[in-house]
């Protein structure tokens, strides 16, 4: 077995490699003693040419002989010389080479040159990549380390050096979990191996990376890799490049929280939900717990003082754990910071509160002494206070923790925190400035709704009324319950086109019309007709004020008029949906009544329906946010509805809970009225009618009939005035009418007397003079009676007095 032979290794690109370089000796006096094969096939001379002769006659060019006695003679000086000199080849041409020139010594004492050259243009490549190579190993600020097959370390540069801590000389046959924590190792292991095992290089692969001398400081590295192998193809190992980015990861880091920022703070008109919203966009990538504290005003909606009051509420907290709730105060709960506290100082400065050591913070430990201690405890070690301002308003504080991620907060994270603050605080104080608004336009809304609704003896009522939802805004729906003359009810249900304060204050215009034309004992189709009228008009006035004013476009109505005595009921409709009725044995049924237009469009006639209800019945009047869940499919809204009113209920109340709970939404697009009347009938025996004849003894005989039926009900002590009304309301029939004149008295709370006849013309009131002799009549009624009016009929009047029982 041969003895393998130990070889220099050489670069493939070293020009001065013994395998393809020209090489030449001279003795002491300039004489070439030494030719190789490379520098006959360099310069063409054969050594029979060259050898024994003086080097400066054969290769020497007149022209280059005072630049290479200066090189021979800093050679002699130096005992060598490296450089770029002409030399001149067998056909005369000058040849630009790349010389490195060294001293040997003989054995006789003498001393002889050995030359080395190779084309200059090599040479010069050959050494600016020796320079970018030294540069990678000795002033590249990027780290560079090459590994073995089995991912030792062979070198690494200064700069990685540096990085670990270790000096350079040091790191040969160390691997990299000697100075990177384990689980980062494990990562970086991981990606050496794929490159080592497909050739695939990495490229600008970022990753975290902790250094075991300093495991508290969060670094962000960025690696590229490739894989050495030699000519043959055996693999050396890898080689591994690695770059700092900590600063530019943390810069794009906080320009992504920045626009999830915009992206996530400020979606609904809430203050409580935008603090939570700007809780949760700092934690975890920012704070490991974040709470949001606002003035009192503040959360009610109301314009905040020049001066911070002394009280917060708490808006929001988030954690990246629950270790951090229960020492922190929870949402909702009133807090006082005292002056020395950092959320005091960030208050009454208006600027932000950097706390990197919170322990020697002064002033935050005045805080809840308990607290404090569970907080130290929990491991809370920095602190950033930043003041929520918009438009030169303080609206409160947010406070940001750290404990779980151990580097403290820097001026950076500061800068990050007051751009979250500054967006958070614009969209705090325009949700504050619509809940301001909101709850304006609620209030009205209120004010114009009736407050209760009395008992009355026609009907039972139960009602529901469910405003929209904040950010829908408040709308102009409206239920009322209006008594009319003769024990008679109205039940309106009415809703408004459009939202905010002037569909509310339109709403309550109707709601005063509908009571004013209720008052006049109109029928249901001329009520709606004269709120037609009134849209119409209200639309013309408001189109004249402007035309950026908001518009009202229209109404829907339903009115009806039901009389406990005849058990009928009238309902005509503008454009709302029909009511359900609910039969004493449990029957539903929607009416079919004609539709007719919504209000305000003019000019269209409007019909009414009357039918006879049983006493027991259910009227169910709605607007049509009952069915707003249902909008794309109405008619799976009515079957929900009718199924919710079939269930057995014991009372009206529990039939109002049970559509509640089968339709509302919890949180509705669109206000929703429910009302719900369960019919009486009145008793015959509290009723007494008669048609008297038309004879001028109808009034003698009226009075005489009301005092009988007086004496009867127990009511005698009426009997004088009840004998005036009747008396001159049957006069007045029986003079300015043809036909029979109907007498009726009602007994309930009151004593109601009622006279009808054919005329359309009705009384006035009116004072008479002293020389009149007659027109006391209705002034003496008026005065007798606690109320008085006149209703039209399809064939004629009814003059009413109500008498107090």
């Amino acid at each position: 077995m041969d003895t393998p032979v130990t070889t220099f290794s050489e670069g493939p690109d070293d020009p001065f490699a013994l395998r393809h370089s020209a090489s030449a000796v001279l003795d002491g006096r300039g004489r070439v003693v030494g030719w190789s094969e490379h520098a006959e096939a360099l310069l063409g001379y054969s050594p029979e040419q060259v050898l024994g002769r003086p080097a400066r006659e054969v290769l020497l060019d007149p022209r280059d002989e005072d630049v290479v006695m200066a090189a021979v003679a800093e050679c002699v000086s130096g005992g060598g010389w490296f450089g770029v000199l002409s030399v001149r080849e067998r056909g005369g041409r000058r040849v630009e080479l790349g010389c490195r020139v060294r001293a040997v010594a003989r054995a006789d004492g003498d001393i002889e040159w050995v030359l080395v050259a190779a084309p200059a243009e090599q040479v010069i490549q050959w050494e600016t990549d020796r320079s970018v190579l030294d540069g990678m190993f000795r002033r590249s600020p990027i780290g560079l380390a090459v590994h073995a097959p089995d991912l030792s370390l062979l070198r690494v540069n200064r700069a990685l050096a540096r990085f670990g801590g270790i000096p350079a000389e040091h790191f040969r046959g160390l691997y990299t979990g000697d100075f990177v924590i384990a689980r980062d190792t494990a990562t970086v292991e991981a990606r050496l191996r794929r490159v080592l095992e497909t050739g695939e290089p990495l490229i600008f692969t970022e990753q975290p990376c902790r250094l075991r001398h300093d495991p508290d400081r969060e670094l962000v590295v960025s690696i590229s890799a490739f894989r050495m192998q030699d000519s043959s193809g055996r693999i050396l190992g890898v080689t591994q490049m690695v770059e700092d980015v900590t600063d530019r990861y943390r810069a794009r880091r906080r320009l992504a929280l920045l626009n999830e920022a915009g992206a996530r703070i400020g979606t609904t008109l809430d203050v409580e939900r935008t603090s939570r919203e700007l809780a949760e966009v700092a934690v975890p990538d920012l704070a490991d717990c974040v709470s949001v504290d606002l003035l009192e005003q503040v959360t009610r909606g109301e314009e905040p003082g020049q001066e911070p009051p002394p009280h917060m509420v708490r808006a929001a907290v988030r954690s990246i754990s629950p270790e951090a709730p229960p020492v922190m105060y929870p949402v909702g709960h009133t807090m006082h910071f005292p002056p020395e506290a950092p959320q005091a100082r960030c208050l009454a400065a208006r600027a932000p509160v950097l706390e990197p050591v919170l322990e020697f913070s002064p002033g935050w430990s005045s805080l809840d002494p308990d607290k404090v201690e569970r907080v130290l405890e929990l491991g809370v070690h920095s602190l950033i206070v930043v003041p929520l301002v918009a438009r030169g308003l303080v609206l409160g504080v947010v406070s940001l923790w750290r404990w779980r991620r151990p580097e403290p907060f820097e001026e950076d994270d500061l800068t990050l925190a007051e751009e979250f603050a500054a967006r958070a605080a614009l969209c705090i104080d325009n949700a504050r400035r619509y809940t301001q608004q909101h709850q304006a336009a609620l209030a009205l809304q209120r004010s114009l709704l009736p407050r209760e609704v009395p008992g009355h003896p026609a009907v039972e009522i139960a009602h529901r009324y469910l405003p929209a939802d904040a950010t829908a805004g408040v709308g102009g729906d409206w239920f009322d319950v209006i008594p009319l003359s003769g024990l008679r009810v109205a039940l309106v249900v009415g809703d408004v086109v459009g939202r905010g304060i002037h569909a509310a204050a339109t709403m309550g215009r109707l709601r005063t019309a509908v009571h004013t034309l209720a008052n006049l004992d109109l029928p249901p189709e001329e009520v709606l007709s004269h709120l037609d009228d009134l849209v119409d008009r209200l639309a013309t006035e408001q189109e004249q004020t402007g035309e950026h004013a908001p518009q009202v476009v229209g109404a829907t109505c339903l009115y009806a008029v039901y009389d406990p005595v005849t058990r009928r009921c009238a309902l005509a409709r503008a454009g709302h949906p029909p009511p359900a009725v609910v039969t004493p044995d449990g029957r539903v049924d929607f009416l079919d009544l004609p539709a007719g237009p919504p209000l305000g469009l003019g000019g269209l006639p409007f019909e009414a329906a009357e039918l006879e209800l049983p006493e027991g019945t259910v009227l169910a009047l709605y607007t049509n946010g009952l069915l707003a869940r249902h909008r794309r499919d109405l008619d799976e809204g009515l079957a929900r509805l009718r199924e919710a009113l079939s269930r057995p209920a014991g009372s009206l109340e529990d039939t109002c809970k049970a559509v509640e709970d089968a339709l509302l939404p919890d949180r509705p697009s669109d206000d929703i009225a429910l009302l719900t009347a369960r019919t009486r009938c009145l008793a015959e025996h509290k009723v007494a009618t008669w048609e008297l004849p038309e004879e001028p003894t109808a009034a003698a005989e009226g009075r005489a009939l009301a005092v009988a039926q007086l004496d009867d009900w127990g009511l005698a002590d009426l009997a004088f005035t009840t004998e005036l009304i009747v008396s001159e309301l049957v006069t007045n029939a029986y003079r300015y009418s043809s036909g029979p004149v109907t007498l009726r008295l009602i007994r309930d709370r009151d004593l109601i007397c009622e006279v009808s006849d054919t005329s359309s013309t009705s009384p006035h009131l009116r004072h008479a003079a002293t020389t009149d002799e007659g027109g006391r009549g209705l002034f003496l009624v008026a005065q007798l009676t606690e109320r008085w009016g006149t209703r039209y009929l399809r064939n004629g009047k009814t003059i009413w007095a109500e008498q107090p029982l």
